[in-house]
């Protein structure tokens, strides 16, 4: 791993899981030896916090991130100071917690595209949350693709037992059928190679789920197979890509886990969710794929209903910084 990368961690909601989870990475030392860090957050949080469960750790808030000092037992914070801790509630959705977390993200994204940051790494956030501060933005990707101006991106889930990619995310399932189209089938292929490739794999095994039962079974149960995912998948393979489908996508989930296919391309939200938080729910990564910087995120959300109380599990978080020093260091 390199140690020399710094990673822009944003605290996420102020009154989920984030802070926790960030003070909990640092003072179990599992940050430091992937790299340096800075939190673009709140500091006055993240010393409650500290102070609360007794850590002992420094907030040391910095100015310039190219004087960053890694340090054990340190927390390096760009303080936005866009909180008011007196009024701050724990677990609860908030408008001052919605729109904090929007401006951690979009501060964390500009710093990677000015190359003072190696990664972005982002904590949860909460979607109703952010609607309330007037946002309206479903969730952290389509902030990147905004703030980038990316076009042709994805979500893909990765951890060491199961890897999606999704060709529809946060859109309702009536919406997402009506999405699908092989330009966009195509695109997503492509990402899932692209960024495997990336990680370290030189050939990626791409396996593409069909979007109805049994992968429509030659129109029987639906023709989204035949109109969209077979030519798309037939144009990947005319590129060198290995990817097979469509395949059903109540058996296709179990040959990758097997070894079969290093990923699946599914078509809407729940279809590569489900099993991967079945799989790998404390320690799976979402990356963000096509935009122009790296990021990747903790695979949960920002759970209200054991804030601030001390039990959180880090897992995921370290994860996502792993991932990322895997995509920066390759990069």
């Amino acid at each position: 791993m390199d140690s020399d990368l710094i990673y822009g961690i944003t605290m996420g909601d102020p009154a989920g899981i984030g802070p926790e989870i960030i003070l909990k990475a640092i003072k179990n030392n599992k940050v430091q030896p992937i790299g340096q860090h800075v939190v673009i957050g709140d500091a006055e949080v993240l010393e409650h916090l500290n102070e609360k469960f007794g850590y002992g750790l420094q907030i040391n808030r910095v100015k310039d991130i190219k004087e960053l000092k890694n340090e054990d037992r340190r927390v390096n914070v760009l303080d936005l100071a866009n909180v008011d801790l007196e009024k701050l509630q724990s677990g609860k959705v908030q408008k001052q917690a919605g729109k904090a977390a929007v401006e951690y993200v979009k501060k964390a994204i500009d710093l990677a595209l000015n190359g003072d940051t190696d990664a972005v790494v982002t904590a949860p956030l909460n979607k109703e949350s952010i609607h309330k501060a007037g946002f309206k933005y479903p969730g952290h990707t389509e902030i990147l693709a905004e703030r980038t101006e990316t076009e042709d991106f994805s979500m893909m889930l990765y951890s060491d037992k199961l890897n999606v990619i999704h060709v529809t995310t946060h859109l309702a399932l009536e919406e997402a059928c009506k999405t699908i189209n092989k330009e966009r089938v195509e695109t997503v292929i492509k990402l899932a190679d692209e960024t495997l490739k990336k990680m370290g794999l030189t050939e990626p095994r791409i396996a593409v789920a069909g979007l109805n039962p049994h992968a429509g079974e030659d129109g029987i149960f639906g023709d989204q197979e035949i109109k969209a995912i077979e030519p798309a998948v037939s144009a990947a393979k005319e590129q060198g890509i290995d990817v097979e489908g469509p395949l059903p996508p109540d058996t296709v989930f179990v040959k990758a886990v097997e070894g079969k296919y290093d990923i699946v391309v599914v078509m809407y939200h729940d279809q590569g969710h489900i099993p991967v938080k079945l799989l790998a729910f404390d320690d799976g990564v979402n990356i963000t794929t096509g935009l122009p910087i790296i990021r990747t995120s903790v695979d949960h959300g920002t759970a209200f209903d054991i804030a601030w109380q001390g039990i959180a599990r880090e897992t995921s978080l370290v994860q996502a910084i792993r991932a990322a020093n895997k995509l920066s260091s390759n990069k």
